[in-house]
């Protein structure tokens, strides 16, 4: 059998990594889009796309009639789903064969199985491999007899979950009815099945997983293991293969039993064996039946095309390699860049995406965005990966910095200093990569550039922000820049950055410029300016900026990383938030929990509101003692950033 031409029933990043594949070996690909991907980058790589009508998830990519409308239309005879939406939806999987296309995935049985988590941990038991203690959920009270078989601290999953979604972590009985709740509540609106059961916390831990490829006949193979100990949210962040933790006997011992699983259940195609680990064991936790979002790291240590492995055994040619051909060259970590603040709670950020430029490094770039689209609230907020191989780990590590630091990205704010940050901390270049890394080390939240660069990149913006705005006057900018009656006195400036707001001065003599405001006094010479790059010259050292500018924002770039700008009135400003009298809304996003009413009285901290927006929930907390006066919204409301959700009053 043969596909010749492939639906690929997902969006973003994943559509242009398979389309890839599929166009090497001669397959025609047909995308599909929502309203508010028409303009994706993603699409220029398929040979057709069809319109999905509307612009939420359940209106689009979730909608499977008009995904099997869009293969039917197009002349469609496979579908190959990706990864998130339907990836591992039996229903989905059922549905495309019946319409008589060929389903690029494991058997739907197999997919309903595994997706049940309690389900799939007792066939992985039956199949000999480790498992934590487990206790199913039911309907009724939570009580502390239930937790005992598993003992604190524990987890509360859902049985149908993934991607974090549904997870609590209780280090007590007086948390657990609660933790229940929400864990429930979270795993109705995201899986549609509000099952949940208890699983003991291995902390620290590290997140390892096995990449296996069935044939669908009881033959089976695994292209080595993967960790994936870097998460926020129990999302991963940071990916590599090999693992650091793993020594030969380890890795054949747990590489083994994930083919061993594989092979039993006669597994067709690609899939993830997952394990938690400590330095004294691992237990499986769950087989993911999918093309991973981290699988490039391991296609760049083995050599090997997942997606045409996939590919082949769909079409019932099954595996093309032996287990005894597969091999580990190098290292390769790949990092996620998301479009997020991880100084503030990893909220998401939304907006148009004004500057996107990829680094010219030996990097991988699976990504599909480009300067000018718009980040929406609608999606995931994750804009690509950024992978790297070397000889070794940490040398890949460097690269894979070096990369982030060139990439120019300017609009909503990213987690890109915090990855670099990451790849270069000791902790992580000793291989000490825990699922805590961010909670043991919250300095990385927070990353910026070294303080020289930071100096050399507001002088370069000083300078190019006055050279802009004499270039512009058509009348005075012959004259000396600030120029005035009282030439001594320096121009007066507030540039905010972060959360800071930096009150400069700052004068231009020729070539030279001093500024006052960011701590020392910066006294920098520009030895060539050629819009839009500034060289300056700062403390015997010379570095070349440049400059990008959109509305108010002010962007400098160099190969040491990126800083940004934001240009606000002389006069302080009010905070609408403040005046409104309780907190807004963060993001755009879906009102799906009110903890509070009208009347009731609440310490800081305490949840008050929860969000939902690009794939995640946020819970909106009070900031202060207070007496809430009225809630503003209601269960299925959208609401905006700067909405005011809940009016609190302080109370003694």
């Amino acid at each position: 059998m043969r596909i010749s031409r492939l639906l690929i029933a997902n969006r973003g990043e994943v559509v242009a990594r398979i389309a890839r594949t599929a166009r090497r070996l001669g397959i025609r690909t047909v995308g599909v889009y929502s309203e508010p991907d028409a303009d994706s980058p993603a699409l220029h790589g398929v040979d057709l796309a069809v319109p999905l009508d509307g612009v939420t998830s359940t209106e689009t990519y979730l909608s499977i009639d008009a995904l099997l409308g869009a293969a039917e239309r197009t002349g469609a005879d496979a579908v190959h789903p990706g990864f998130g939406f339907h990836a591992e939806n039996p229903d989905f999987a059922r549905a495309v064969i019946a319409a008589g296309l060929t389903w690029v995935g494991p058997h739907p049985d197999h997919i309903a199985a595994m997706g049940d988590k309690i389900a799939a941990k007792r066939i992985a038991a039956d199949a000999g491999l480790p498992v934590l203690p487990t206790v199913a959920v039911g309907d009724g009270r939570i009580g502390v007899d239930i937790a005992a078989d598993v003992s604190f601290p524990l987890l509360v999953k859902a049985a149908a979950g993934g991607g974090g979604k549904g997870m609590r972590r209780v280090d007590d009985a007086a948390g657990l009815e609660a933790a229940v709740e929400t864990a429930r509540g979270e795993a109705l609106r995201s899986f549609g099945d509000d099952t949940v059961y208890l699983e003991r916390l291995v902390s620290p831990a590290r997140h390892v997983e096995v990449q296996v490829v069935g044939d669908g006949s009881g033959g089976a193979i695994h292209l080595f293991e993967r960790e994936c100990s870097i998460q926020r949210r129990n999302q991963k962040v940071v990916e590599e293969a090999p693992s650091a933790l793993l020594d030969d006997a380890r890795r054949k011992r747990m590489c083994d039993a994930a083919a061993r699983l594989a092979a039993e259940i006669g597994y067709a195609g690609a899939g993830t064996v997952e394990f938690v680990a400590d330095p004294d064991g691992e237990f499986f936790i769950e087989m993911n039946t999918r093309l991973q979002v981290e699988h490039p790291v391991t296609e760049e240590i083995t050599g090997i095309d997942i997606v045409e492995l996939q590919l082949d055994v769909a079409c019932g040619r099954g595996i093309a390699v032996d287990q005894d051909d597969v091999a580990i060259d190098g290292h390769a970590i790949e990092v996620r860049l998301y479009a997020e603040d991880p100084a503030l709670g990893w909220t998401p950020a939304v907006g148009t995406l004004h500057t996107y430029r990829r680094g010219t490094g030996p990097a991988r770039y699976e990504d599909a965005v480009a300067s000018g689209i718009e980040v929406t609230p609608h999606y995931d907020p994750m804009l690509g990966k950024v992978i790297a191989k070397a000889p070794d780990r940490a040398t890949a590590a460097e690269l894979l910095a070096a990369e982030l630091d060139e990439l120019r990205i300017h609009g909503p704010a990213t987690n890109r200093n915090t990855l670099a940050a990451t790849l270069r901390h000791p902790v992580f270049l000793a291989g000490d990569t825990t699922t805590s890394f961010f909670d043991d080390h919250p300095e990385v939240l927070d990353a910026d550039v070294d303080p020289a660069t930071l100096r050399s990149h507001l002088a370069a913006v000083l300078w190019a922000r006055q050279a802009r705005h004499r270039a512009a006057d058509g009348l005075w900018g012959a004259a000396p820049s600030g120029w005035r009656n009282v030439p001594s006195q320096p121009q007066q400036l507030r540039l905010g950055r972060r959360a800071t707001t930096h009150e400069l001065s700052y004068q231009v003599d020729g070539s030279s410029l001093t500024a006052d405001g960011l701590g020392d006094r910066i006294a920098a010479r520009v030895v060539a300016h050629e819009d839009p790059w500034v060289m300056v010259e700062l403390d015997g050292v010379a570095r070349r900026v440049e400059i990008s500018c959109a509305a108010d924002m002010t962007w400098a770039n160099s190969t040491m990383g990126q800083s940004a700008w934001r240009e606000l009135s002389p006069f302080p400003a009010h905070d609408p938030t403040l005046a409104a009298g309780g907190p807004a809304a963060p993001v755009p996003g879906t009102v799906v929990g009110l903890l509070v009413s009208a009347g009731d009285v609440v310490e800081p901290g305490d949840p008050l509101v929860l969000i939902e927006a690009m794939k995640m929930e946020h819970r909106i907390a009070a900031p202060a003692r207070a007496r809430v006066t009225s809630v503003r919204v209601a269960v299925g409301d959208q609401v905006d950033t700067g909405d005011l959700l809940v009016e609190l009053e302080e109370v003694d």
